[in-house]
């Protein structure tokens, strides 16, 4: 559930629309709230968002693609 002060899986909404990924392109990154993670709009990685706190350590991410 999402209020004026809590965005998509508990995160800011200000917070949400300066992260970027973390590689050397810094895309944005876009939420999936079904899986609970922030993806990245150039790599494909999908990092995790553990109890509101986005890991954005790309030993942490996954590749959604193979």
């Amino acid at each position: 559930m999402t209020d004026a002060t809590t965005g998509p899986l508990g995160l800011d909404p200000q917070l949400l629309a300066i992260l970027a990924c973390p590689d050397t392109h810094h895309s944005p990154l876009t939420v999936d709230e079904a899986a609970s993670e922030l993806l990245c709009t150039t790599c494909d990685r999908a990092f995790p968002v553990r109890d509101g706190i986005p890991v954005l350590l790309l030993d942490e991410a996954r590749h959604r693609t193979s």
